[in-house]
């Protein structure tokens, strides 16, 4: 793989070129943050994501969500808050990514405001996780994101949560996650080339 999408420098310089959602000027919302990572495994691009419990109640119950969480009180800014979050649910420590900006604000259906963070994962290792919030690990085939992204029509418009949904293999991504993927994608749709047949 080559270009952009295997380059830490120059996917930083997309993610700074690109307007993304902005934060919501209620302030109703609770402040939340997640990590959009990027790491390569024989040379594939993948995407980490986590799958939520399966816990009776849980409002997350089954969903794939992207590793993260609350901004506490005592956390320095919201991109502090992804590191530790990142470090208590996965075990990966912030001198193994490579940060490259803030992909925006998306809010969910229960009065959450994510901040994206994206970065490059420089780790080829298997992770720990947090088991009582965690079920397991995900790696989710960036190319294979984006063929469903294709075929699916989503190129071009938002399509509604009912509509968006970006299957692979025994999981479906959909919801914020999904919104958060859809905008993803959107940014390296002119590069998709880059991705392979």
């Amino acid at each position: 793989m080559s270009g952009p999408l295997a380059d830490p420098t120059l996917f930083r310089g997309l993610v700074a070129e690109t307007v993304h959602p902005g934060a919501p000027k209620s302030g109703c919302y609770r402040l939340a943050c997640v990590f959009l990572l990027l790491f390569e495994r024989k040379g594939c691009l993948n995407l980490l994501a986590i799958q939520k419990t399966d816990t009776e109640g849980y409002p997350w119950r089954n969903q794939v969500a992207l590793p993260g969480g609350h901004i506490d009180p005592e956390d320095p800014d919201a991109l502090s808050a992804c590191f530790r979050e990142l470090h208590e649910e996965l075990g990966i420590e912030s001198h193994e990514v490579i940060f490259t900006g803030s992909m925006g604000h998306f809010q969910t259906i229960n009065d959450r405001d994510l901040e994206v963070f994206s970065g490059f994962w420089k780790g080829d290792r298997a992770v720990s996780h947090r088991k009582k919030e965690i079920s397991r690990v995900l790696n989710l085939p960036v190319q294979e994101l984006m063929k469903t992204h294709i075929e699916k029509g989503y190129h071009g418009w938002i399509p509604d949560v009912h509509t968006l949904l970006y299957p692979v293999e025994d999981v479906t991504v959909w919801g914020v996650t999904a919104r958060i993927v859809h905008h993803f994608l959107e940014m390296i749709h002119p590069l998709r080339n880059c991705l392979g047949p």
